[in-house]
């Protein structure tokens, strides 16, 4: 398993959104785009997916851009990931017609990895990322003093 770019590109841009969330202004896509060193175009694609998904909404205007659809701590990573990747995601029962015992085996093993790994996922939010950027902030500012 392997974390995209898209997927990377999304959760920095979903990270500066959580971040910001409590001002309750929206960001436009140059400034996640400058902060994370994002391409423009991409980020605006990104962006525009995840809100077909529910997890950002857009605001028109001369003061609009980007905020969370909801709390940072109520959006977790599989959200994300499931609104990215859809069902490509997902383990395929019927491969190609191999039907031996050891692709029946590594496909159990797969199914079995697949299900720990939307475990994890399920289990952090977008303010874990947040509280974590912020310890590992911490820890470089200390380890310079």
């Amino acid at each position: 398993m392997e974390l995209s770019c898209k997927n990377e590109y999304a959760l920095l841009a979903l990270i500066e959104l959580a971040v910001n969330y409590s001002t309750g202004d929206p960001l436009q896509i140059r400034q996640i785009s400058a902060q994370q060193q994002i391409p423009d175009r991409y980020l605006e694609q990104l962006l525009a997916t995840l809100r077909r998904c529910g997890l950002v909404r857009s605001q028109r205007g001369a003061k609009g851009g980007y905020i969370l659809a909801r709390e940072p701590w109520k959006i977790n990573l599989l959200e994300v990931m499931t609104c990215l990747d859809g069902a490509d995601a997902q383990p395929d029962d019927q491969k190609d017609g191999t039907n031996t015992v050891e692709a029946a085996v590594i496909l159990e093993i797969w199914k079995e990895a697949h299900e720990a790994a939307n475990a994890i996922l399920q289990r952090y939010t977008l303010q874990d990322l947040c509280e974590k950027r912020d310890a590992r902030r911490q820890l470089d500012i200390m380890y310079y003093i």
